[in-house]
C-alpha cells in the first residue's frame, strides 16, 4: 500500500466557546452519496471534549459545505461516566437509525482520567441524538478493571462486531501515571448489550509499545482489514520517535489478526501539521477510491486531514 496525502481538511478557529482547539478522532458518516458528515471531538476552554461535525463534499472532503454551530451531545450529569468529556468514536446506520458510539470521560485523583463507551441514537437522520441512558454500554468489569475507550463497530452477517480499546494497566513513568492499552473484540445482537470474552485482537508487539487504539475496520470479501494507532510506552507526547503512528493488520474472521505494520504505507511528513505524529485513522471506500482520514500533531490539535490509497488494492463497493 501507498497513501497519497491530500492535506489538511479542518482545524477549529476558536469561534465557539466549546470549540477552542482540537478536531480529534474524525469519523465519517457516508450514508449520502453527495455529502459526508464528519464527526469529531473538539475541546472547550476548560479542555473538556465535545462532539460536533462538519459536512464536506463526498469524495472531495477539502470542500467544506457546512460547519455545525453547536455540540450534538450534552456532557453528563455530575458523577456520571461522561461528565468531563465526550468523544465520538464510531457510527452505524441501521434500520433508519444512526447509532453513535462515543467515549465518555471522567477525571480521577490518582490517575488523570477514566474512559467508558456510551451510545446515542438518532431517529431523525442525525438531526438530534439521544443517549440510551445515563450509564455506559461498556465499562470496567472484573477481568478488565481499568477502562475502555475508542471503538469501531460494524454489522457483519447480522452480528454487531466491535474492536475496542482496553486498558491493561497504569504505570508511573518519568514521574507520571501512564496508561497501557490494546484492542479487544466483542459481539452483540442489538448494539447495546455486548458479549465480551476477553479476546485480544491486536496485542502489544513488545515491551516498548504502550498504546494501541482507534481501530478502523473494512471487510473485503472474506478478509478484514484494520488500521489503528500505535505509540511507545513512554515519552510519546513530544518525542517524535515514540509518538503515534498508524498500523495495519489483516484477519480472515475479524478475531484473529496478523499485524503488517510495515505495509501501512503512510508516515509522518517532514514538516507541517502531521510532521510529529499520525493518529486515529478512519478508512472508507467511495467511488473506486479508498480514503483515510487521520489526525496529525498534538493528538488532533492541528486538525484532521486525509489521504487516498494510490494503488487501490481494496476495491470500492460504492457506485
Amino acid at each position: 500500500m501507498k497513501w497519497i496525502k491530500k492535506g489538511l481538511v479542518y482545524v477549529p478557529d476558536g469561534r465557539y466557546q466549546w470549540n477552542q482547539s482540537h478536531a480529534q478522532l474524525p469519523i465519517v458518516d457516508a450514508a449520502s452519496k453527495q455529502v459526508w458528515r464528519i464527526y469529531f471531538a473538539t475541546r472547550d476552554a476548560d479542555n473538556r471534549s465535545n462532539a460536533s461535525f462538519v459536512e464536506v463534499e463526498a469524495g472531495c472532503p477539502e470542500r467544506i459545505l457546512y460547519q455545525h454551530n453547536q455540540t450534538i451531545l450534552a456532557l453528563g450529569r455530575l458523577g456520571s461516566f461522561d461528565e468531563s468529556g465526550i468523544m465520538p468514536v464510531s457510527l452505524v446506520n441501521h434500520d433508519g437509525k444512526k447509532y453513535l458510539f462515543y467515549a465518555g470521560w471522567t477525571r480521577r485523583v490518582t490517575i488523570p482520567y477514566h474512559n467508558s463507551i456510551g451510545l446515542a441514537i438518532s431517529n431523525d437522520r442525525g438531526q438530534t441524538f439521544q443517549k440510551v441512558g445515563d450509564g455506559p454500554i461498556l465499562d470496567i468489569r472484573p477481568r478488565e478493571p481499568y477502562f475502555t475507550g475508542t471503538a469501531q463497530v460494524l454489522i457483519d452477517d447480522g452480528v454487531w462486531k466491535m474492536w475496542y480499546q482496553s486498558c491493561t494497566k497504569w504505570e508511573v513513568r518519568n514521574g507520571h501515571p501512564e496508561p497501557f492499552y490494546h484492542i479487544k473484540y466483542a459481539e452483540s445482537a442489538d448494539g447495546i448489550n455486548w458479549c465480551r470474552t476477553g479476546v485480544v485482537a491486536i496485542d502489544y508487539k513488545d515491551e516498548n509499545e504502550g498504546g494501541i487504539c482507534s481501530a478502523s475496520v473494512l471487510k473485503e470479501n472474506c478478509t478484514f482489514r484494520m488500521w489503528y494507532s500505535t505509540r511507545g510506552a513512554e515519552d510519546y507526547r513530544h518525542n517524535r520517535a515514540n509518538t503515534y503512528r498508524i498500523g495495519y493488520a489483516e484477519s480472515g474472521n475479524g478475531i484473529d489478526w496478523t499485524r503488517k505494520d510495515d505495509e501501512v504505507g503512510i508516515d509522518v511528513s517532514t514538516e507541517g501539521w502531521d510532521s510529529e505524529m499520525l493518529a486515529y485513522p478512519f478508512v472508507l471506500k467511495h467511488g473506486g477510491r479508498t480514503f483515510m482520514f487521520y489526525n496529525g500533531n498534538g493528538f488532533g490539535k492541528s486538525g484532521f486531514g486525509y489521504a487516498v490509497l494510490e494503488q487501490n488494492v481494496i476495491k470500492s463497493e460504492s457506485k
